[in-house]
């Protein structure tokens, strides 16, 4: 019996192809799929049908799925970092150079001219002093947020000759080593901010980023400074950086997100959500969750969860592989153990992980599980599922 994958949007035809249709029925009307791909559709106001095990976000936010709720069901929730960092980092590059250079009041400019022939070439000759910009090189840039895509940005600039400053308190062991040697280090988000004649944000929007660009901390720019958005809009307040235009403190707002404030505004440089919008990017993200979703309906295995564990454990030969996902307390690994020993199971590999309040096991048994087994399993307190893959590389539900 096949696995069943419903689309909540238009997916790239390149990572549904990595779906294997021996393996994979995949549509946009399905009932009871067993897994979601989707990229901005709203998940709060839907049922969620419960067979669904698993939810792959073809990108990086996850502000539309309601996480929280998965984690309670058992239910991983994958996302697809970094698919979408060059085509972000090539965004905020253009957004620097569209400010640096006043390009689009230059282009507006030459736009609304009526004149022809000679009247045409003195109009562009006289008007174009009030467009004289600045160059890239040796100016400052602060980055906030050295995930994927604050890496690449900082690099790219580190590239042009820009001096730049990051800071992020959870930067990755990977991230780190992609980041270019020169960057410097800051240790908080004032220190970054300071000094900064750019200032990008490459933050997820949580209850701690909220607001975390306000009146205080634009303050703490230099004079003329450009402020780059290309995370959420929420990540900043809307007022303060009006308000900062207005006193000529801030000189741009370059932002993804429009809003009935921001448009209009001639020092506001705002986009209709294009950060992703490349074929590449959702090439690539589309590509990542198909073989994330894969190898976790198939063979249990957990690579970029934003609510689960990373668990990664190589099939055993011969092996059965159960998976049980629980409430993060103690003793539980114990009373899988023993559950199975009851049912004279002899485990062959074992992988525990934990994040926050949930913990997920990876058993191998050296035999076929039986259904009393799975139930004394899913009996156990705190326990939220237990899956059954039986002989990894087959579904054996």
């Amino acid at each position: 019996m096949s696995l069943k994958i419903q689309t909540l949007n238009n997916i790239s035809p390149r990572g549904l192809d990595r779906l294997p249709r021996e393996l994979y029925e995949v549509a946009s009307e399905l009932s009871e799929p067993d897994a979601i791909i989707l990229r901005s559709h709203n998940m709060h106001d839907m049922a969620i049908p419960e067979s669904v095990r698993a939810i792959g976000r073809a990108g990086a936010g996850v502000n539309n799925i309601p996480v929280a709720a998965m984690t309670e069901r058992g239910v991983p929730v994958f996302n697809a970092p970094g698919a979408n960092a060059n085509a972000v980092k090539e965004l905020v590059l253009s957004g620097m150079l569209l400010s640096a250079r006043n390009v689009l009041g230059a282009w507006k400019y030459v736009d609304e001219l009526s004149s022809t022939g000679a009247d045409l070439h003195k109009e562009v000759e006289a008007g174009k002093k009030k467009f004289k910009g600045i160059e890239l090189p040796g100016r400052s840039l602060g980055v906030i947020g050295l995930g994927a895509v604050g890496v690449s940005v900082a690099n790219a600039a580190q590239s042009l000759g820009m001096s730049v400053t990051g800071f992020d308190p959870g930067i990755t062991i990977n991230n780190a080593w992609r980041l270019h040697a020169s960057v410097h280090g800051a240790l908080s988000v004032d220190e970054t901010i300071a000094g900064s004649e750019f200032l990008s944000l490459h933050v997820p929007l949580i209850d701690a980023t909220r607001g975390l660009i306000n009146a205080d901390r634009l303050k703490l720019m230099p004079q003329g400074a450009v402020l780059l958005n290309f995370s959420r809009a929420e990540i900043v307040d809307e007022d303060a950086v009006l308000a900062s235009l207005a006193e000529g403190h801030l000189k741009y707002y370059v932002c993804d997100f429009p809003s009935e404030k921001l448009r209009g505004h001639e020092r506001v440089i705002t986009l209709p959500h294009l950060g992703a919008s490349t074929d590449e990017a959702e090439d690539n993200s589309a590509m990542m969750i198909a073989d994330q979703l894969r190898e976790w309906l198939e063979v249990g295995n957990i690579r970029n969860s934003v609510n689960f564990p990373e668990a990664i454990m190589p099939p055993t030969a011969h092996a059965h592989r159960i998976v049980v996902i629980n409430k993060n307390q103690p003793n539980m690994v114990g009373q899988i153990t023993s559950a199975l020993a009851r049912h004279e199971h002899n485990i062959a590999d074992l992988l525990n992980k934990s994040q926050g309040d949930v913990a997920l096991s990876l058993v191998d048994v050296d035999t076929h599980v039986a259904d009393a087994a799975l139930d004394e399993l899913r009996a156990i307190s705190g326990v939220l599922c237990v899956r059954y893959l039986g002989a990894i590389g087959r579904d054996a539900r």
